[in-house]
């Protein structure tokens, strides 16, 4: 039976979509590792390897989808049609919640320690860096080619500057952008 693992990237950001990826490794990749401790050069090789060597796909959430479902919905729908896409596996999701989805196993920490998850962690991250470039060039005002749509300093002083764009989850509140009570 394949084995899949499954990660995200961009649930806690202020901006920009989720993207969630499965992925079923069919010859093992040498330095596969949290995508967050990769440089981003790393990143982007590794990113051609395993799409070359794997069966994957990557559910993708605006922040419109966001802002309606709610993170956890998305998250569970994501997962969901990861499994309908790639079939039959023993199916492996970094953290320690399933969302209510049966037939996979959590493992905190499996995006360091898992190879299918690690190469999940990196098509997740890329493909959500990618995109997160791509808008900073319709909204370069908030420099989202540098923080990716964090809640960094330099993107809470564009807030505060230029409000939310069409691609802020508007349902994502920041105590430092709320109006004093004093």
């Amino acid at each position: 039976m394949n084995f899949c693992g499954i990660d995200e990237a961009g649930r806690g950001p202020l901006a920009g979509p989720l993207m969630i990826a499965g992925v079923i490794l069919h010859k093992p990749i040498i330095g596969l590792n949290d995508s967050k401790k990769l440089s981003e050069k790393k990143r982007e090789t590794l990113f051609d390897l395993i799409c070359e060597h794997s069966t994957y796909h990557i559910a993708r959430f605006s922040a419109e989808q966001i802002d309606e479902l709610g993170i956890s919905t998305c998250l569970a729908t994501g997962l969901r049609e990861i499994m309908a896409q790639l079939g039959e596996a023993e199916y492996l999701y970094d953290g320690n919640s399933t969302f209510g989805v049966s037939g996979l196993s959590t493992l905190i920490k499996a995006d360091a320690t898992v190879p299918e998850v690690s190469a999940a962690s990196i098509l997740a991250k890329v493909t959500r860096d990618r995109e997160m470039v791509k808008l900073s060039a319709l909204y370069p005002e908030y420099g989202f080619e540098g923080h990716k749509g964090y809640g960094s300093a330099a993107h809470i002083d564009a807030i505060r500057k230029f409000g939310h764009c069409e691609i802020h989850r508007k349902t994502f509140k920041l105590k430092v952008l709320q109006p004093s009570l004093f």
